[in-house]
């Protein structure tokens, strides 16, 4: 179930979030001019939470090696964390790796953030393929991954999609790091997991992940899919909030 709602997320939560954006500034202000969007306002308690004004410090509490960092407004600071995280990714969990993109898109690289949330997504969605996430160890996990999806995934996706070859891109390099770098966790013994042998399930996920990837791209080669969506997007004022140049 939550594996379909990923994917739904990705295709039209899109046009969803931007409509009630678009409304919510309608009502305030008919007037007032569309704005590029270059920070990710979300709560997700209790790993992060957006600073009140893009100038300010998020509280962010995924990792003690990574949160001093991850908290700076310096994007140095923000890729040390990058570089560190792909030098030794073994053990790297999801909830950081969401943190790590939402911090990318706010210091303005936004190509780099998409990328590190389908990393982050994918990584979750394998691990959920091996251990089982329904359990009370691990039931957090799966909320705490669901809200990041919901309230920062629609940003990532409304510039992604910008470009859509650059996000095809993006899907399936992602795809490939995770299957390069699996998630040591999956193997802990004090993990419970599915039934059957953790490395053929890995297999499994990594083999659905892609075919949900394939699915998403067969749905826009399809030209009327891609012209309905991209009027739709144009009718919400997405490109005047996520196709700015840098």
């Amino acid at each position: 179930m939550f594996k379909r709602a990923l994917l739904a997320l990705t295709i039209s939560s899109i046009c969803m979030w931007a409509e009630a954006q678009t409304a919510q500034q309608n009502l305030s202000d008919r007037t007032e001019q569309i704005k590029p969007i270059r920070y990710i306002g979300v709560f997700v308690s209790p790993y992060y939470q957006s600073a009140q004004t893009p100038e300010g410090h998020p509280v962010v509490n995924v990792a003690k090696a990574f949160d001093n960092q991850l908290a700076s407004n310096q994007r140095e600071d923000i890729l040390a964390v990058r570089d560190a995280i792909q030098a030794q990714p073994q053990l790297v969990t999801p909830m950081t790796l969401m943190v790590l993109a939402i911090r990318l898109y706010d210091v303005g690289l936004r190509d780099d953030a998409v990328f590190w949330f389908y990393v982050a997504k994918n990584r979750y969605l394998a691990m959920a393929g091996v251990l089982d996430v329904k359990s009370p160890s691990l039931a957090q996990v799966e909320d705490v991954i669901r809200n990041f999806a919901i309230l920062a995934g629609p940003f990532f996706n409304s510039y992604a999609f910008c470009d859509l070859s650059k996000q095809r891109a993006a899907s399936l390099n992602s795809i490939s790091w995770i299957e390069q770098h699996p998630y040591e966790a999956m193997y802990m013994t004090q993990l419970p997991a599915l039934p059957g042998d953790r490395a053929e399930n890995l297999k499994k996920s990594i083999a659905d992940i892609k075919a949900r990837a394939q699915k998403e791209a067969q749905y826009f080669d399809d030209p009327k899919n891609l012209d309905e969506f991209n009027r739709k997007r144009k009718e919400n004022h997405v490109p005047e909030q996520f196709c700015w140049a840098q």
